[in-house]
């Protein structure tokens, strides 16, 4: 309940996504068939949903992959002035087999496309605040500790 002495309060969107690798440390990109640019499977969370369930139902109805993603990498606050607040996060999803790379299906539709990616190629393929998130997932899983980060990069890394 609101009343005139309550504060106004942040109503961000929130959504995730995973990072999932192949055998060469490659990261899966996925191509939106409704914008420019490529992504990692996920997407927004419902009401009443987790960011996990969440993550876990977009990647089976993107691309057909029934998973349960791992720990959480990054928590992201990224807001964009075109769309307001928002609160992203990023999942371990592991290691895809090529018998997984096989079983990728396009479900729903908004994708048209996939692959494979190593992490010095991003640049150009996605909007920057995408690439600095990613690339700040792999460095939390390389330390084996999860992050908190503001635009993509953890606070104690931005300079000013």
């Amino acid at each position: 309940m609101t009343s005139p002495e309550t504060p106004p309060m942040a109503t961000p969107r929130v959504a995730a996504g995973a990072l999932f690798f192949d055998g060469e440390g490659r990261i899966l990109l996925v191509k939106p068939g409704y914008k420019d640019g490529w992504e990692i499977p996920g997407g927004y969370v419902e009401p009443g949903e987790s960011p996990r369930a969440a993550c876990n139902r977009e990647i089976a109805e993107e691309i057909g992959l029934s998973v349960s993603v791992g720990a959480h990498l990054v928590v992201d606050w990224a807001p964009i002035d075109a769309e307001g607040d928002k609160i992203l996060f990023i999942f371990d999803g592991g290691v895809l087999s090529e018998h997984d790379g096989a079983a990728i299906k396009f479900a729903d539709g908004e994708l048209t496309e996939w692959q494979f990616a190593h992490t010095d190629t991003l640049d150009g393929l996605m909007p920057a605040r995408l690439v600095r998130r990613i690339r700040t997932a792999i460095a939390a899983k390389r330390r084996g500790v999860a992050v908190y980060a503001e635009h993509g990069v953890e606070p104690m890394n931005q300079a000013g």
